[in-house]
């Protein structure tokens, strides 16, 4: 049965500095600012000061066991989805991303929430549309654009839905309900 009531730690992966802010690759950290208000007390907030990559030493410190880990959700960008769509997974590998690699590693364990924000440009199907393997830096520590900042900000609404969902009926259900929508 399902605890409410136990205690999440929630960390947004993000780089430091200010040259890093409205950035695709910082879309984790951004959307945990914007949520700090609307999170429950139970909820303990890390704010890292570390590069992404090497977050996970940072996490190590707040989640130090692999039981603790299953207490952890990780808030971080996506280039397999599309900006505006949101996905949440448990036990999944890194996709890639270097930011949860370095969570898993230090971790010793795949065990954690993951929220996985999308950051990539759809297709007209409304599949995301990776960028260039060449260009995927550039991309994701470029801005975001005025066009763009609707589906950012509703990106941030399905975020907290997730988390709120998440921490009153369970994973089983946030993820029911928030990866089913397009």
């Amino acid at each position: 049965m399902y605890n409410a009531s136990m205690k999440w730690i929630i960390v947004g992966l993000g780089n430091p500095g200010k040259e890093y802010f409205g950035t695709r690759h910082n879309i984790g950290k951004e959307v945990l600012e914007a949520l700090k208000e609307k999170l429950s007390r139970d909820t303990k907030i890390a704010e890292l000061n570390v590069y992404m990559n090497n977050s996970g030493a940072a996490i190590r410190k707040a989640v130090p066991s692999k039981k603790a880990a299953e207490r952890l959700i990780v808030l971080h960008d996506d280039l397999d989805l599309p900006l505006g769509s949101v996905k949440l997974s448990f036990g999944s590998g890194s996709g890639g991303h270097r930011g949860v690699e370095s969570v898993i590693k230090a971790l010793k364990t795949r065990d954690f929430v993951r929220v996985r924000i999308g950051i990539s440009p759809a297709t007209p199907k409304g599949k995301a549309r990776r960028p260039d393997p060449k260009k995927i830096t550039d991309f994701v520590l470029g801005k975001f654009r005025t066009p763009e900042l609707a589906k950012l900000k509703k990106s941030k609404k399905t975020v907290l839905e997730a988390l709120e969902i998440l921490m009153t009926k369970g994973l089983s259900a946030a993820m029911n309900e928030i990866n089913s929508k397009r």
